[in-house]
């Protein structure tokens, strides 16, 4: 289904963004970008819908716990869909044109708000944030909380599939969203770089890339699973040094953890923000690459 996207359409889709509420948190403070967490409160009353071009909300876990229970209207996206069945590299990514068959296929298209969650914590969700926005689609949020959240609110669960209205998902990459190996290297002396491994204190202890800092993706969030206020976010980066001005490169195992701690900085407004989504699954196990740490 080709969709055509007029310049009223896009002018509405952007003051309906630039309309929206900035999140007040109990401490104070909001999000220098509100509008990439959906509250539970605000999915209920679906004021992310335009008629035109509703929200797909997507459900990010197996099939098996997509069957037992979800949020009414969600479609499936197995959490390991996009991961490539063979590859020398543990979670890498399928080749882009299978992805973009894959998103078509949940009908994401330019205008159509795309809502992720899972019951990690986001923990899934966030790489299917990170891989939408690296491969061009702007209009993508997470649900705080997820399918926790959602419970503990009183939202029902439904065993009923729902139907995607199938699109073409045509992707238009973008660079400063990603990092490889190679980018890291070639970075590895600029005083502007700052690489963060956000894999748990013990991981980072048996192996990491020399300069790297630990900065555990876990942090990201409170008791109840939610992300952390706007202060106690950026106070967790900032006292390891990672700040709004610096050039953040973040890798964990297979590119899932470091997506989470993509998705918080990007709330905070860090404007150079990469995944290097190959992670140490890659960097690892490649005897040219520099390591510290026990390995």
């Amino acid at each position: 289904m080709n969709v055509k996207i007029t310049r009223r359409r896009l002018g509405a889709v952007a003051l309906a963004a630039a309309a929206l509420p900035r999140v007040a948190l109990a401490d104070g403070g909001t999000y220098a970008h509100p509008e990439l967490l959906v509250s539970v409160s605000e999915l209920k009353d679906k004021i992310w819908n335009d008629e035109a071009a509703p929200a797909v909300l997507v459900d990010v876990r197996s099939q098996k716990k997509y069957d037992g229970g979800h949020i009414p209207g969600a479609i499936l996206l197995d959490a390991n869909a996009v991961v490539a069945q063979e590859s020398p590299v543990k979670g890498a990514l399928r080749p882009q044109a299978e992805i973009e068959t894959l998103l078509g296929d949940l009908g994401i298209v330019p205008n159509r708000r795309v809502i992720l969650y899972d019951d990690r914590g986001g923990f899934h969700a966030a790489r299917m944030f990170w891989l939408l926005e690296y491969l061009g689609h702007q209009n993508v949020a997470l649900l705080n909380g997820g399918l926790k959240a959602w419970v503990a609110d009183g939202g029902k669960l439904t065993s009923a599939a729902t139907e995607p209205i199938f699109a073409r998902f045509t992707s238009a990459p973008m660079p400063r969203r990603f990092a490889s190996a190679d980018y890291i290297m070639a970075h590895r002396r600029d005083r502007d770089t700052i690489v963060i491994d956000v894999r748990p204190g013990k991981a980072f202890a048996k192996g990491h890339i020399p300069w790297a800092m630990n900065v555990p993706w876990s942090a990201n969030l409170d008791a109840d699973g939610l992300f952390l206020s706007p202060e106690k976010l950026r106070a967790h980066f900032a006292e390891n040094g990672v700040t709004a001005d610096k050039n953040v490169v973040i890798h964990c195992e297979v590119g899932l953890a470091s997506s989470h701690s993509y998705v918080a900085l990007r709330l905070l407004g860090y404007p150079q923000v990469r995944v290097y989504h190959r992670s140490w699954a890659e960097w690892g196990q490649d005897p040219a690459l520099p390591k510290a740490g026990g390995v």
